[in-house]
């Protein structure tokens, strides 16, 4: 496995004692950036799953410099409440820190199958990681996917549940035929060894998906893809996210990387850039009436916009638009 400069700049800042590497049939990555509070409770719902699996909890620490959340975990893997090692990512970036965090897990855990995401602003139920594993064996899925229930700072905010920006992509659980998220997935080690580092293209590392890049990718390898209706994870939404700009742009950002997946995965067909550039095009014509369905269906307004900014952002990706919401994280 031939290493690039970006999945080099790894070091390790602390770990379990006694860690038993060679035993880990699990490993859970939890990226973090600023956020040692909210890490601090995720990991906390890591140490409470209920499960017979051997697991081992990598945190990938994404700030090289004050490295709160480095510090807010170091206890609990120094007192052996979670077996495993926390990590400092020194490229800055979304995507840098899942390489650091998967390349982590195939040195150090030889037989593990498989691996589980969850970020940092999440909350894992406490059957979570028995029944991911459970799904991908029943399913024979190689990836498996799961709800991530947005939990809103405010009670009145219930109602954004239903907007496509917050809601899973499915209700009930069996083989999909594409994932779009990493914030509550499974990956199995084998799919790992053969997508090989980088896993992630750092192109989207301060945009974000890169992890809807990378299942794209998977998907069309060959790899089956499967969802887990019944391992949820718990997301913290702060007020900001149910403001009208921030779910605009969060709207016009799914466009955008709707483009750049789409093009990659027709990169060297006939007119790719051209097909891309018409379906573009399609869905822009199409959004008003796509909107006022759900307008009419729901009530929301919002909800009705969605396919409008979704088919601009679309648009707009071919002009070069890009929306990094990861280089003012306080902001996202």
């Amino acid at each position: 496995m031939t290493l690039s400069p970006s999945e080099t700049s790894v070091s390790i800042a602390g770990r379990s004692p006694s860690l038993a590497a060679e035993k880990v049939d699990v490993v859970v990555t939890v990226p973090t950036f600023r956020r040692p509070q909210q890490l601090v409770a995720t990991l906390d719902s890591l140490a409470a799953q209920e499960t017979a699996r051997r697991f081992a909890v990598i945190v990938m620490e994404n700030e090289a410099e004050k490295r709160e959340g480095a510090a807010a975990a170091l206890p609990r893997f120094e007192a052996g409440r979670l077996a495993g090692l926390v990590i400092i990512a020194h490229e800055r970036g979304n995507c840098s820190a899942y390489n650091a965090g998967w390349l982590t897990a195939i040195r150090h855990f030889p037989a593990f199958r498989h691996l589980l995401v969850i970020d940092d602003d999440e909350i894992a139920d406490t059957h979570w990681l028995e029944r991911m594993c459970r799904a991908a064996e029943t399913l024979e899925a190689d990836i498996v996917g799961g709800p991530q229930v947005p939990m809103f700072a405010r009670p009145d905010h219930a109602a954004w549940a239903q907007h496509p920006v917050f809601a899973p992509p499915y209700a009930e659980s069996g083989r999909v035929k594409a994932l779009y998220s990493s914030g509550n997935l499974l990956i199995g080690r084998h799919v790992l060894m053969e997508m090989g580092p980088p896993f992630l293209d750092l192109k989207f590392n301060f945009m974000g998906g890169g992890d809807s890049d990378f299942l794209s990718r998977s998907a069309q390898r060959g790899f089956k893809l499967g969802w887990c209706a019944e391992a949820p994870v718990y997301e913290a939404v702060p007020e900001r996210r149910v403001e009208a700009d921030w779910v605009r742009k969060r709207a016009l950002r799914n466009g955008v990387i709707s483009t750049l997946v789409e093009k990659k995965k027709r990169a060297g067909t006939p007119f790719a850039g051209a097909k891309v550039f018409l379906k573009s095009l399609a869905l822009l014509a199409a959004s008003p009436l796509r909107g006022a369905a759900r307008l009419l269906r729901t009530g929301s307004i919002s909800i009705g916009l969605y396919p409008v900014y979704v088919a601009l952002g679309r648009i707009m990706a071919e002009f070069g638009y890009a929306n990094e919401q990861y280089r003012q994280p306080e902001k996202n």
